[in-house]
């Protein structure tokens, strides 16, 4: 049977030109480019030489998603993450803990020890695929990976090329290649290598090394990391943000960090879903950058999101999940005993309804997402581009109590443009970019909490799910731009006066609040942990931007 199965592989593989592999040193025998979904389902499943043994390749869910696992890597390693550093990069990028520098040299040697481990794998996968809806500024992406499940990913989270497009741009150069050997693990003696992971970018050369991780993820958030350096260069923001359209054409932004409601929020049945995380803002308007999505699985139940549930199907990946059964192959989304972060990864038209091509014209509101469990922010609040630039700079939520051991207040978490991870320049550069479109085109930008009202955690209550679509539904419709205002203290904010179906009392937190003396000291203390996390990018701020903040 397997002698079979490798035999119609072969004759079924597309052919890469020969000097597409040689000018890198590749010389693997079998070459499977841009394989179907049923030829990759084949390949994982009979194929018994997994390099790994913990990734226990080749399982099928009951629904026909399918399941892999990417071996003692679970999430991304970031920590591991580097970026050469050259004569180019040395002024450009945002050197510290997110770009972390490794000399060129050490990316060469890690880059000739991956070319080897590629070259002695059964076989070798080639992906090719757009970074980018927007035909007159996407990038052109190869993969090489040894993995079925990383092939099927990679097809999954890039925009598939046509066969036109693939003989038009594909046969020569690209604009960036990966080159995964995640089972081989990276020697730590190498210069700028901290531990057996390492994920090494260089932005010069155009390339990517994975070592040490089969967390497909890393992938994705590669490719999302040279957007961020690349489109820039050519005006277009790259923003880490969902985004949907109204029936009339109007589109909407929505940025946030886990916990927020971001995922939910932009799955507005009303609307339609231009993309759920990584998205381009050019002088056309707003596109996606993804062809697919990487939503979490864990508790993942029908009547919560149907829409992601009904997604887990034939084409879809779902990564590092348990079975309720063997026997069934019905999958335990309550089971995190392999990870808290199960994933699945499907294309974007496994959603009903998402635009195709995901292309929209430029936004006309923006919405900044955050789970104040101080309870101190108000449910809605109008921003001016200061601060807007300044929110979009802080990236500010908070930790839940009780989520980490020794945890026993909430915990202010800051992440520069609500994606600090995945940022190779300096976060001001993005926020003036933003500010600039939204001047252009008349964007209202809106500071929405999701969070707690009547009290910090333990005290007061979740924001209702309810009243924020009713908030955000006021905002669609415009009645919130049109309505009258008060001023919100501190941090000296625009809380409208009423929104339909919304109680009046709730839109001013400190009405909610039993001890207003206390509701002023916790209002002041989260002012200050916003004016102390701002210090560190003030060097590149306008005196604009950092009186934009609160007022202690």
């Amino acid at each position: 049977m397997l002698h079979h199965l490798r035999k119609y592989m072969y004759n079924t593989t597309k052919a890469l030109p020969l000097e597409q592999l040689t000018r890198w040193g590749l010389h693997n025998a079998t070459v499977v480019r841009n394989a179907s979904t049923p030829e990759l389902y084949e390949i994982a499943a009979m194929d018994p030489l997994s390099p790994d043994p913990e990734t226990r390749q080749g399982s099928i869910s009951s629904t026909g998603a399918m399941v892999a696992y990417s071996g003692r890597r679970t999430g991304r390693s970031p920590k591991d993450k580097r970026v050469v550093l050259d004569e180019q990069t040395e002024q450009e990028i945002w050197w510290g803990d997110v770009n972390i520098p490794i000399p060129k040299k050490s990316h060469n040697l890690l880059e000739q020890i991956a070319l080897q481990f590629l070259n002695t794998r059964p076989r070798l996968f080639v992906v090719d695929g757009y970074a980018g809806w927007d035909p007159h500024s996407r990038l052109r992406i190869r993969v090489f990976c040894t993995r079925a499940y990383h092939a099927l990913f990679m097809q999954n989270m890039l925009i598939k090329p046509t066969t036109e497009e693939l003989k038009r741009d594909f046969s020569d150069d690209v604009d960036f290649h990966i080159f995964n050997a995640g089972p081989m693990s990276a020697p730590k003696l190498v210069e700028g290598v901290g531990s057996e992971t390492c994920v090494s970018v260089n932005l010069t050369d155009k390339k990517m090394v994975i070592l040490g991780t089969q967390y497909a993820g890393e992938m994705k958030k590669g490719v999302f990391g040279v957007t961020h350096y690349m489109l820039p260069k050519q005006g277009i923001l790259t923003l880490h943000s969902s985004a949907n359209e109204g029936v009339n054409g109007d589109v909407t932004l929505l940025f946030g960090l886990s916990g927020t409601g971001k995922t939910t929020l932009s799955a507005d049945p009303k609307r339609k879903l231009i993309g759920d995380d990584e998205h381009g803002w050019s002088d056309l308007g707003i596109f996606n950058i993804e062809g697919g999505c990487y939503a979490k699985c864990v508790d993942l139940t029908y009547e919560k999101e149907p829409e992601i549930y009904n997604a887990v199907k034939f084409g879809a990946v779902l990564e590092n999940v348990e079975f309720i059964s063997k026997d069934s192959r019905q999958v335990d989304y309550h089971n995190i005993s392999i990870t808290e972060n199960t994933r699945v990864s499907y294309p974007l038209d496994f959603i009903p309804g998402a635009k195709n091509p995901a292309l929209g014209s430029h936004p006309q509101n923006i919405l900044f997402l955050t789970c104040d469990a101080y309870g101190v922010l108000p449910p809605v609040s109008l921003l001016t581009p200061e601060q807007a630039m300044y929110h979009f700079i802080s990236g500010y939520t908070a930790k839940v109590a009780g989520t980490e051991m020794g945890v026993k207040e909430p915990v202010a978490t800051f992440s520069a443009c609500f994606g600090e991870a995945f940022l190779p320049l300096h976060p001001t550069l993005y926020a003036t970019m933003l500010a600039d479109k939204m001047k252009q085109h008349g964007t209202k930008c809106w500071l929405i909490n999701t969070g707690w009202s009547g009290g910090k955690y333990g005290v007061g209550k979740r924001m209702s799910l309810k009243n924020t679509r009713s908030i955000i539904d006021a905002i669609h419709s415009g009645e919130l731009a049109n309505g009258q205002f008060d001023n919100f203290e501190v941090f000296n904010l625009q809380i409208p006066k009423r929104a339909t179906g919304v109680p009046d009392q709730i839109l001013h937190p400190k009405n909610t609040w039993t001890n207003k003396a206390e509701f002023d000291r916790t209002l002041r203390n989260l002012g200050d942990k916003f004016k102390k996390n701002f210090q560190k990018y003030q060097n590149k701020a306008s005196p604009e931007v950092i009186n934009a903040g609160p007022k202690i």
